[in-house]
C-alpha cells in the first residue's frame, strides 16, 4: 500500500459526501467492525472481539480515536502544545493497535483520528462511512459503570444509531472471547 493509498483510506470524507467505491477497492468487502479506541482495559477486550469476528466473517476492523478538547484552550500556547502532544500520543496508540489488529486479522485496519467530543465524532463518522456495519464497545463491569460512551449510546442516544452495537464486558478472558467469536 502506497502512502497515497493509505491517506485515501484513513482520511475522513467530507460531510454528506458519498465515497467513490472505485477510490478504495476494500469498500464493501465484508463487515466493518468499528472500535472506539482509548487506553482503557475494556477497549482491549472489545478490540479482541472485533478482530476475531472480522477474521471469521471476512470483515475488516476500523479504529476511531477522538482527541477531546483540552481545558487549556484559552491559553493559546499551552493549549497548542497540549493538542500537539495529544495528537502524537493518539497516532502512536493507533499505530500500535493497528499492528495488533494486523496480527489478529491478517489485514490492516482502517484508521480514523478525529478531534472533538467523542460521542459527536462517532456519530459523524458513522454517518459519513456507510460501510461501517457494527459498533463494538467495551464496557467496564466495576462499580463506576460501563463508561460514558456505552451509557450514552444505550440510553438517550440509542435512537441516533443506524447500526447494531456489540457491547463486550471487560470481565471476559481472552479464551472466552475466542470461544464466542
Amino acid at each position: 500500500m502506497t502512502p497515497d493509498d493509505q491517506d485515501k483510506q484513513t482520511s475522513p470524507a467530507a460531510p454528506g459526501a458519498r465515497p467513490d467505491p472505485q477510490e478504495n477497492p476494500n469498500r464493501g468487502a465484508g463487515r466493518v467492525f468499528l472500535v472506539v479506541v482509548d487506553e482503557s482495559p475494556e477497549m482491549e477486550v472489545a478490540l479482541r472481539f472485533a478482530c476475531r469476528r472480522a477474521r471469521h466473517t471476512g470483515g475488516r476492523v476500523a479504529l476511531l480515536h477522538v482527541i477531546e478538547p483540552s481545558e487549556f484552550q484559552s491559553w493559546l500556547t499551552v493549549g497548542e502544545l497540549m493538542r500537539e502532544e495529544a495528537r502524537q500520543k493518539a497516532e502512536q496508540l493507533l499505530q500500535r493497535l493497528a499492528g495488533k489488529v494486523n496480527e489478529l486479522v491478517g489485514r490492516m485496519p482502517v484508521l480514523y483520528l478525529r478531534e472533538g467530543q467523542r460521542r459527536d465524532e462517532l456519530f459523524k463518522l458513522i454517518e459519513e462511512e456507510p460501510d461501517i456495519s457494527i459498533l463494538v464497545l467495551g464496557a467496564a463491569t466495576g462499580k463506576s459503570g460501563p463508561g460514558p460512551l456505552v451509557a450514552a449510546l444505550t440510553g438517550k442516544y440509542l435512537g441516533r444509531l443506524r447500526l447494531p452495537i456489540t457491547i463486550v464486558p471487560d470481565s471476559l478472558a481472552a479464551e472466552e472471547i475466542d470461544s464466542l467469536s
